[in-house]
């Protein structure tokens, strides 16, 4: 199941199942699960943690040293769970003293020639387009998408089931259940689709488009805003997710399209 062409240390964990292909080099301290496949031209460095069944294709490199000056070489790892694929040439920076690992989840698909920087967490169901990229300890949640050529800033938190739009610079927190796009980027609607899709039926969809009426067009600032939600509208899950998420947003939610156009 290991191409003799291979550069495997011999000092890695790997189940005995797993197919490495040709030209691919494993160093010593990496751990890969039952099932997964290890395309031709991979590198694997020190500190990978791969779960089972992942798909990983060639040209990518996963676990490289943090590109981040103030990394020291401290013992951190890169960990990607099971069932994830990640394309062609895809960058997977291992952590730093700050988190001490980047975290891919489950069932995550990661295109080609996506850029995942050190301290990442992305969490399960992810879906990242071809050429995004995410900067230095970026939060993703789950059944998030972040389409092609987005590129989001550090420290930034993407709400689950978001949708970014294609070519977005992300800079804000981006809260759970939304679509955003524009530029700058801004809140455009709920993804209704994506959450169809996914199961919630109309009476949670609607209540959580009640909750982002308040937020974006009542003209209230965002505490002001979470506490009239909290007040006003009936408790749920969904209405809870919205309401901790952007209290505990650092860097402030995006705003609505038709704020940014008068600011």
């Amino acid at each position: 199941m290991i191409s003799e062409l291979a550069n495997i240390h011999p000092g890695a964990k790997i189940a005995e199942d797993v197919v490495v292909e040709p030209f691919s080099s494993i160093n010593e301290d990496v751990e890969i699960g039952s099932g997964s496949w290890i395309g031709p031209n991979v590198v694997i460095m020190n500190g990978a943690r791969i779960g089972k069944n992942v798909k990983i294709y060639p040209g990518a490199v996963i676990s490289g040293d943090p590109q981040d000056l103030k990394y020291a070489g401290e013992y951190t790892t890169a960990e990607i769970g099971d069932n994830t694929i990640i394309r062609e040439y895809v960058t997977l920076n291992k952590g730093t003293k700050a988190n001490e690992k980047t975290v891919i989840g489950k069932d995550c698909l990661i295109m080609s020639y996506v850029h995942i920087a050190h301290d990442c967490v992305l969490k399960d169901r992810v879906i990242m387009g071809t050429y995004a990229g995410l900067a230095g300890e970026v939060e993703v949640n789950n059944w998030a998408i972040i389409s092609p050529g987005s590129l989001v800033h550090q420290f930034v938190k993407i709400g689950a089931h978001v949708m970014i739009q294609g070519g977005s610079k992300v800079t804000k927190d981006v809260p759970p259940f939304v679509l955003a796009g524009r530029e700058p980027i801004s809140f455009t609607g709920i993804n209704s689709i994506g959450l169809r899709r996914r199961g919630f039926d109309n009476e949670t969809i609607y209540a959580i488009q009640e909750v982002y009426r308040i937020i974006y067009q009542r003209g209230l600032n965002i505490s002001d805003a979470m506490d009239f939600v909290e007040a006003n509208l009936p408790a749920s899950k969904e209405r809870d997710e919205i309401i901790l998420f952007s209290r505990r947003s650092k860097r402030g939610i995006v705003r609505g399209y038709f704020d940014d156009k008068e600011a």
